[in-house]
């Protein structure tokens, strides 16, 4: 079963800086506030939700299709996608703008300073979900706000069902347009704070929320996640994790996880622990697409972890 995954690609450049911040800001010239750092180590990653969700999805061995625009820059990114056999078909690139990039520099307490630029991201709009072939399952997660407004509505109105995963794109959106997109969606996937802050924007209570979608699902860090179904609330436990690395697109991992899991038509117990441990292995490893397990290797983690085989 295709998945149409339909967010963001983007170049995450992670710079570390040898001491502290604190070191170096002083508070009482925050107002004037002009500093540098020299960062000797720095890496590249590939990243952008759309291109993790089908990272995983892939490793999974399930059928992801990205959707996403890019920008000029793009070709190292496509030369990497080429090499997954991951399909580019609906991959757009707009002329005259870079591929979504995050910049991120961090200091030796694990502080962060982060300059995000959207580029060719700022024009999802462009490309039509409904318009992609021999699609079973959508998810819209973190894009341009008329993308996710428009593929949301698109989905709906082809009759795909679709996950709606709003991550750090929920400020561009008041609570009525959030409200719209849960209510044109099959499922919802939040963490806690994003769950938090979908109620005070829609003043909807997450039972109500929930009544609106086949399943809701709140992940919550180490204490697992909860799948919120008919009416009930199913605890999903965390997977073991062997070694802490880096955060960095566990949560696309997990999606990755829910969506094969849905797609497949296992049962929300199973669907949720393929989504943990997708999550936990991904942790294990710096970067958003660097780990590297095989399906059988996922099996037999997903056994261990759980006492039983998928």
């Amino acid at each position: 079963m295709s998945i149409l995954v339909c967010g963001s690609v983007a170049y995450d450049s992670i710079m570390v800086f040898h001491d502290r911040f604190k070191n170096h800001i002083l508070p009482e010239q925050i107002h004037m506030l002009n500093v540098s750092f020299l960062v000797p180590d720095m890496r590249r990653e590939f990243g952008g939700c759309a291109g993790n969700i089908a990272y995983n999805l892939k490793l999974l061995e399930g059928e992801p299709v990205i959707m996403a625009t890019v920008g000029e820059d793009f070709a190292p990114y496509a030369a990497r996608l080429e090499r997954l056999d991951l399909t580019q078909e609906h991959v757009r690139k707009v002329e005259g703008s870079y591929t979504a990039q995050a910049f991120i520099t961090t200091d030796l307490s694990d502080n962060q300073i982060t300059a995000f630029h959207p580029g060719a991201m700022n024009h999802s709009h462009l490309n039509d979900a409904s318009g992609a072939n021999d699609i079973k399952l959508g998810i819209v997660s973190p894009d341009g706000r008329d993308g996710m407004l428009a593929h949301c509505a698109q989905f709906h109105e082809a009759g795909i069902p679709f996950v709606f995963d709003p991550g750090q794109g929920m400020p561009l959106f008041n609570g009525e347009e959030l409200l719209q997109m849960v209510r044109q969606s099959d499922y919802v996937t939040l963490n806690d704070y994003e769950a938090e802050l979908l109620q005070a924007r829609t003043g909807h209570s997450l039972d109500q929320l929930a009544r609106e979608v086949e399943a809701l699902v709140v992940t919550k860090g180490a204490e697992g996640a909860e799948f919120h179904v008919g009416g009930q609330p199913i605890h999903i436990p965390a997977a073991p994790v062997r070694a802490v690395a880096d955060p960095t697109g566990c949560g696309d991992a997990f999606r990755a996880g829910l969506l094969y899991g849905i797609a497949h038509g296992m049962d929300w117990e199973t669907t949720g622990r393929l989504a943990s441990l997708m999550g936990a292995i991904k942790i294990e490893s710096r970067g958003g697409q660097n780990h590297a397990p095989s399906r059988m290797e996922i099996e037999a983690r997903f056994a261990e972890s759980f006492g039983y085989r998928i």
